[in-house]
């Protein structure tokens, strides 16, 4: 699959994931969730959502059947070291700029990681 197409179906999937993890988030933390909680809370939800939409449409196997345990342990380590600069970031905005600023920080820092995040996930996760 060509590059070109890979990133298009990266993009689609990664605004459907930052819209739930984007919503939980807000939610979790309008409702007295301290960030960072709020923060694994809303990626969790928006991860298992990515792992198997990217695993499907975005980087299939090319047998056509789902990724398996393998695939997905290296997703989760993957997403722990993205998860602890999200939350970190989130945290510092909380500290610095107050919760409503960091929820509007949430996308622009997930925007942030996620060209990373194709990279690693093509070459180290779904290869």
């Amino acid at each position: 699959m060509t590059l070109l197409r890979q990133g298009g179906r990266y993009v689609a999937v990664g605004l459907m994931q930052l819209l739930l993890d984007w919503g939980v988030f807000v939610v979790s933390t309008a409702a007295g969730m301290p960030t960072v909680p709020g923060n694994l809370l809303g990626r969790a939800s928006g991860a298992l959502l990515g792992f198997w939409l990217n695993g499907r449409y975005t980087f299939p196997r090319a047998d056509g059947r789902c990724h398996g345990w393998p695939h997905f342990v290296r997703f989760l380590a993957l997403w722990l070291l993205m998860t602890a600069a999200s939350s970190w970031l989130l945290a510092w905005a909380t500290h610095a700029l107050g919760l409503q600023m960091a929820w509007l920080a949430k996308p622009l820092v997930e925007a942030g990681l996620s060209a990373l995040n194709f990279f690693l996930l093509r070459h180290v996760v779904y290869r």
